[in-house]
């Protein structure tokens, strides 16, 4: 079983750039994703991306402003955000599909999470 552990969440300000790490357990060739769940809000997707050449996903909130990118042979997975808002303040989880998909309801491995709170 994969184990996925995020870093990088700590409290920044509106326009920082702050980048994410999802460390995977082991060889872990699957499309992956970010998530990100807000207070009193539904988790909800950020990027994903897969293990081949196929291009990465975006939800529109995010685009031009997150790139989500991968070390294969580091088995980690990155989200460099830029351009913080305090919209984007959320408890960031990755997780992986390993049919690759893109479905968002496909995505079975999670991680614990790292808070990222933007102030104003």
């Amino acid at each position: 079983q994969v184990q996925l552990v995020e870093s990088g969440g700590r409290l920044v300000q509106a326009g920082d750039s702050l980048k994410l790490t999802c460390a995977t357990s082991g060889r872990a060739l699957y499309t992956t994703a970010w998530f990100r769940q807000a207070p009193g809000k539904e988790r909800e997707f950020v990027a994903a991306i897969s293990w081949s050449s196929a291009p990465p996903r975006y939800t529109n909130s995010v685009k031009d402003r997150f790139t989500i990118s991968r070390d294969n042979a580091k088995n980690e997975i990155y989200l460099q955000m830029s351009s913080l808002k305090p919209e984007d303040t959320a408890v960031y989880y990755c997780a992986i599909n390993i049919r690759g998909t893109y479905a968002e309801d496909e995505f079975g491995v999670w991680g614990q999470g790292t808070q990222v709170t933007v102030s104003s």
